[in-house]
């Protein structure tokens, strides 16, 4: 067997032949390089926004303005005269109020505090509960027609008005409050002695003395007989008396405030008021 002989038993080629190797095929070349995709690149981030400055605080006023210790006095200051606000408005709200145990206990500190700079003329509880009874009487001095001088006996007008509204649905105004105002009028316009205190004191005295000589005239029966040349007119108090289970014990007795004689002129002594 020659050397170059090959064995049968080794591997044929691919054409059959056998000894026969054919040459193996070159590999494949790398395919050309070719133009290479960028790389992609991501989206660049947006541009955060800058923070916005803080507002400036906006400046203190008032107390807040003021350094502590200003505060503190500031403080103190307001806290006087929110008391002594509080005190006035107490001793003004019992200088008005009806008698009670604090008035009758304090009453002079409650008038010195009051009166005369911050003395009050009108009445905080309306109505004001009576405690009194006040009635109005006259009489007067009568010119008869013999020429001689007649004066007539006391005339309550009060209970006139009285046993007119008595049992009286629809009471007249005047009958209840024309008598009664003109009072305390005079009352409210003259002093204990009777005198005028202020400008309106003679005004008060015409306007009373015109209302008894209407009620005289048309009521009283000497009057009518004459012309009144003078009349008087006094105020009877009485004291309302306490319940039964009150321990408090007032007079029943009256107390008369006489007033002088009045001349009438000759339109009231003519009847010309009526």
């Amino acid at each position: 067997m020659d050397a170059y002989d090959e064995d049968p038993r080794g591997p044929q080629g691919p054409d059959g032949s056998a000894g026969t190797r054919l040459p193996e095929e070159p590999p494949a070349p790398p395919p050309p390089p070719g133009p290479t995709a960028a790389p992609a690149t991501e989206a660049a981030p947006a541009p955060e926004a800058a923070p916005a400055p803080e507002a400036a605080p906006a400046p203190r006023t008032g107390v807040a303005a003021l350094s502590p210790r200003y505060q503190v006095g500031a403080a103190l200051a307001l806290a006087v005269v929110a008391v002594a606000a509080c005190v006035h408005l107490l001793m003004v709200f019992l200088s008005l109020a009806p008698a009670n145990t604090v008035t009758k206990q304090h009453g002079k500190a409650i008038e010195e505090w009051v009166y005369p700079e911050f003395e009050q003329n009108w009445k905080l509880f309306a109505p004001n509960p009576l405690q009194q009874n006040i009635a109005v009487q006259v009489r007067a001095e009568v010119r008869m027609r013999d020429g001689g001088l007649r004066t007539t006996g006391w005339t309550d007008l009060s209970a006139q008005d009285g046993a007119a509204i008595d049992g009286n649905l629809a009471p007249s105004h005047t009958q209840q409050n024309l008598l009664r105002r003109a009072w305390d009028f005079f009352s409210a316009t003259h002093g204990t002695d009777n005198r005028p205190v202020g400008l309106r004191g003679s005004l008060s005295e015409q306007y009373l003395r015109r209302i008894v000589v209407m009620r005289l005239y048309q009521d009283d029966p000497t009057s009518r007989e004459g012309v009144i040349q003078r009349v008087q007119i006094r105020s009877s108090t009485t004291n309302v008396q306490p319940p039964p289970w009150s321990r408090e014990r007032v007079s029943d007795k009256p107390v008369y405030r006489l007033l002088p004689w009045w001349s009438l002129s000759s339109d009231e002594a003519a009847g010309g008021v009526r």
